[in-house]
């Protein structure tokens, strides 16, 4: 568990399924919310079922399972080395990260990590190699949003493209992944930099190597936002990311996907994009200047 971050719980229900009093009594009323509005055949990804579970509270891991039909609880990560076939870190504080994971990567055990994956550089070198073989996934659930559908699909003509707007909650380095995810694989280039702006939060352009900007504004504790707007010459248009149980859950299917097939869901070169203008973005913040992504190579 990390503050803050219910995807253990919506992670294994949307797996597992859940039982309504236990999630109900688990803390987490938003989650209870949306999962109870799903129809039963929307819940289970392939053959997956969540046989295990650890944090770092034995009382929050027996919530965990009695939520969510978990029938064992561990009391070490370590445990789960020979018992299971893949594993789920449903942590979204990035410093624990590589500790959980080491272990299972070096045992070729298949791993997703939850958003963001690292902020060091160091660590992502290290976790290369195991996106390259297959046998780690990161990302947020926004890359899978239902509301950018059309725009997967080619289905929106914006004309020439002028400018990409993102406004999240909370703040770049824990939810900027949020929107790089989300829009960075819709964007017809890669990004070349990123500048901080002046501002009362966490405001940032990422230059693409087109020429083209996405300003991204962190408006810290304010009510849930998750908002992308277009604008193009023929054009403009703005969603409202809402669906969380459809993005968690056809991420879910994708790492399934992953596990079945052995090879990466996720090209490396784009999880790479997002997490090195995430740190870019960590940085022009602590410089207050442009930061570009050759300085960030990982040679």
């Amino acid at each position: 568990m990390s503050d803050g971050n219910g995807h253990p719980f919506s992670f294994s229900a949307i797996i597992n399924g859940y039982h309504d009093g236990g999630l109900r009594a688990a803390g987490w009323p938003g989650i209870y919310d949306y999962v109870r509005r799903r129809h039963g055949s929307e819940f289970g990804v392939g053959d997956l079922h969540v046989t295990h579970a650890w944090t770092q509270d034995p009382e929050q891991t027996a919530s965990l399972c009695a939520a969510c039909r978990i029938p064992r609880a561990v009391t070490h990560p370590g445990e789960l080395l020979g018992e299971v076939d893949a594993v789920i870190i449903a942590r979204d504080d990035h410093a624990s990260h590589r500790p959980l994971a080491a272990p299972f990567l070096e045992s070729d055990v298949p791993v997703f990590i939850d958003k963001p994956l690292t902020l060091d550089l160091d660590e992502l070198r290290y976790f290369v190699p195991y996106m390259e073989q297959g046998l780690l996934m990161s990302c947020s659930g926004m890359r899978y949003a239902r509301e950018l559908d059309t725009w997967r699909a080619g289905q929106v003509d914006l004309g020439e493209l002028m400018l990409v707007r993102g406004t999240i909650v909370n703040d770049w380095e824990r939810y900027g992944v949020h929107l790089l995810d989300a829009i960075l694989p819709l964007m017809p280039s890669r990004p070349e930099s990123v500048r901080p702006l002046s501002g009362t939060h966490d405001t940032l352009e990422v230059v693409m190597k087109d020429g083209v900007t996405i300003r991204i504004d962190a408006l810290g504790a304010v009510p849930a936002i998750f908002r992308i707007e277009w604008l193009g010459s023929r054009h403009i248009s703005s969603v409202d990311i809402t669906d969380n149980f459809t993005m968690f859950r056809r991420t879910l299917w994708e790492f399934w996907r992953q596990l079945v097939e052995r090879r990466a869901a996720i090209p490396s070169i784009s999880t790479l994009d997002v997490i090195r203008t995430l740190i870019a973005g960590k940085q022009a913040m602590e410089t207050g200047e442009e930061v570009s992504l050759d300085e960030s190579e990982l040679s």
